[in-house]
């Protein structure tokens, strides 16, 4: 009995010190630009996008002559703001036109358009659909994944794309729930009642802010959401309520911290608006001891009042930051 206890006590010792290395991966909104040129925060309202039909048209042009109203009274105001006075002062539908404007821009370059059954159909890339292969921000954040191989604990992002779903598959990831059968479009072009698509990966991926491929429901399989504007997000504001249908993804996130001793972040700005994430941070910032800054620019400030008594190292973005990632990477857990 004895020698069973002890060799319990010795496989314990061994599952902590390897889920002690394990790394945890933060992305923001820079880690969408680097990748794919999605725009972050201050880029949103460029009115790039290629409105498709007149619904469409119609839409935009009442976003922009929302934006270019408010900015005239707020010449210095920052898109945060505008998308704040207008989730707290405008009608429901003035609402949702600037909802599904923020989605629209950050499903664009996943959309595409087919000729079928009598006319132009769109689609947004099912999650492992071949088209994406074709899109260069796909093949940059699988190479960024890659890094970090069997050394990955678990991924929180903010963003509401599906990039980080795109480079994994449905084999590589899952939303806290293994096995979990995605609603929507099958695997393509079979429909869904046939193959449905579920997602076996193990590697357990936390979206605090919501997704495009998300509603108060269900996930889907794609990010059509992303179209129609019914995605289930928390709007970039620079005040943020997290509704009650997003606190799974928290606890996941949560949980995932609670179980790594390293978090490489990339791409996060740090905004002293977003307390809610600096409280998850700061949750189980006491068994954080080495933590890696990717960023065009320095946050180390940010990051030492979140972990205090941790190793922080500052990278720049791939490809001029690859060997100081790489080295950080493989670095054993301290």
């Amino acid at each position: 009995m004895r020698a069973t206890r002890e060799n319990g006590l010795v496989e314990n010792a061994v599952i902590d010190e390897l889920m002690a290395s394990k790394v945890v991966l933060f992305l923001g909104a820079g880690f969408s630009s680097w990748s794919a040129d999605l725009p972050t925060a201050k880029d949103l309202f460029n009115f790039t996008i290629q409105p498709f039909g007149k619904r469409e048209s119609n839409r935009l042009r009442q976003v922009i002559l929302l934006k270019r109203s408010w900015d005239k009274d707020n010449p210095h105001g920052q898109p945060e703001h505008f998308i704040e006075w207008v989730t707290k002062n405008l009608s429901e539908e003035e609402k949702h036109q600037v909802l599904w404007y923020v989605v629209r821009v950050l499903s664009e370059p996943f959309i595409y358009s087919e000729f079928h059954a009598g006319r132009e159909r769109r689609h947004v890339l099912e999650i492992d659909e071949n088209r994406k292969y074709n899109i260069k921000g796909v093949a940059s954040a699988q190479r960024f994944l890659g890094k970090f191989s069997q050394r990955l604990g678990g991924i929180i992002t903010t963003n509401y794309d599906m990039l980080v779903e795109y480079a994994l598959g449905t084999k590589g990831f899952n939303y806290g729930v293994p096995k979990e059968v995605l609603s929507g479009r099958g695997p393509y072009p079979v429909s869904q009642w046939l193959h449905p698509v579920t997602l076996t990966g193990q590697l357990p991926l936390a979206k605090i802010h919501g997704s495009v491929s998300w509603d108060g429901q269900n996930h889907y399989s794609e990010g059509r959401r992303g179209l129609t504007g019914k995605a289930l997000i928390v709007a970039p504001a620079a005040s943020k309520d997290i509704p009650d249908s997003l606190k799974p993804a928290w606890s996941l996130a949560k949980q995932i911290l609670r179980n790594s001793s390293r978090i490489a972040i990339f791409g996060f700005g740090f905004n002293r608006y977003d307390r809610a994430v600096w409280d998850l941070l700061r949750s189980t910032s006491e068994s954080m001891n080495s933590v890696l800054l990717i960023s065009t620019t320095s946050r180390r400030a940010e990051a030492q009042e979140i972990w205090e008594d941790a190793v922080i190292t500052e990278a720049p973005p791939p490809p001029v930051g690859d060997l100081i990632i790489d080295v950080w990477v493989q670095a054993k857990a301290q």
